[in-house]
């Protein structure tokens, strides 16, 4: 009879074993896949999920859209914001003026590390707030008004 793990106890176990591949490598942005994790280890999802959320309990990790998990470092600053005011911030960050063309929808996709379909949509709401104006599909968007900076 084969023997099999036992799932109590195998969570913590796969988070130890994460934390230290996360601390022998400076350079992981991200944590194995869930499916990589169930494959190698034999167990279920929920227990590799049990796992990520002990990594995020201790801010080590934590979700990301589409449902891959990121490394957090000490000391690490992440911006929260909403994508769309990130890239408003672009304006004043860069010294644009009104009527300057804004960068691509493809640049703001690898400076934000998203998908371009999501940037495309930060777009969207920025040209219906009346910061960007776009001439039509394939023209390049322009700089409609300066985004007043709010003090916090």
């Amino acid at each position: 009879m084969a023997h099999q793990a036992s799932p109590r106890g195998t969570f913590l176990e796969i988070a130890a074993e994460v934390r230290a591949q996360i601390a022998d490598d400076p350079e992981m942005t991200r944590l194995p896949t869930v499916a990589d994790l169930m494959q190698r280890r034999g167990v279920s999802r929920g227990v590799v999920l049990r796992a990520f959320d002990v990594l995020r309990e201790e801010g080590a990790a934590e979700p990301v859209p589409g449902g891959r998990w990121r490394v957090v470092r000490a000391g690490e600053h992440v911006d929260r914001r909403p994508l769309d005011e990130r890239i408003a911030d672009i304006i004043t960050a860069d010294g644009l003026e009104v009527g300057e063309p804004f960068p691509s929808a493809s640049a703001l996709a690898g400076r934000f590390r998203v998908s371009r379909p999501t940037v495309t949509k930060a777009l969207d709401k920025l040209e219906a707030a009346g910061v960007l104006a776009s001439e039509g599909q394939g023209k390049a968007r322009t700089v409609r008004a300066v985004p007043v900076q709010e003090e916090s």
